[in-house]
């Protein structure tokens, strides 16, 4: 079972950051939380495991329009959210994938009609995103 959407861009890595950012924004969701794996694994770990990871960033996207609505359907749902959404890049990479958690994935752990509306709603959403981004190769369900 696959629960992401992946895609490969030609981009350098400031620039995948950034143009995620942008296509998410573009897209009702705005950015929560940030996590600099590299520079957490460099704090806690060393550079040997900064280095083996890459850049690496977790990004906590949420359209609090559909958050609003989740919550209201099922409390618990809060604790799924927010939508990551990790740009990362090798060492030695020539391109930076992005990769958006498959929403669907929640309709898999709740019965609920209105969760699988919502779900519905933020997938086309983040695929909306993720096709937005320039030079984007492939985008993998």
């Amino acid at each position: 079972m696959s629960y992401t959407h992946t895609i490969t861009v030609p981009l350098a890595w400031d620039q995948a950051v950034q143009r995620t950012r942008d296509a998410l924004a573009e897209q009702g969701f705005g950015i929560l939380t940030e996590i600099n794996v590299r520079a957490t694994f460099e704090a806690k770990l060393g550079s040997d495991a900064a280095e083996a990871v890459g850049d690496y960033m977790i990004l906590g996207a949420c359209n609090p329009a559909l958050a609003s609505r989740a919550l209201a359907a099922e409390p618990e749902l809060g604790a799924l959210l927010p939508c990551n959404v990790v740009v990362r890049r090798d060492k030695d990479a020539t391109e930076t994938t992005i990769e958006t958690i498959d929403p669907n994935t929640m309709v898999q752990l709740s019965g609920a009609p209105a969760v699988r509306e919502i779900a519905e709603d933020a997938d086309a959403r983040l695929l909306r995103a993720l096709a937005g981004l320039k030079g984007a190769t492939s985008i993998t369900p």
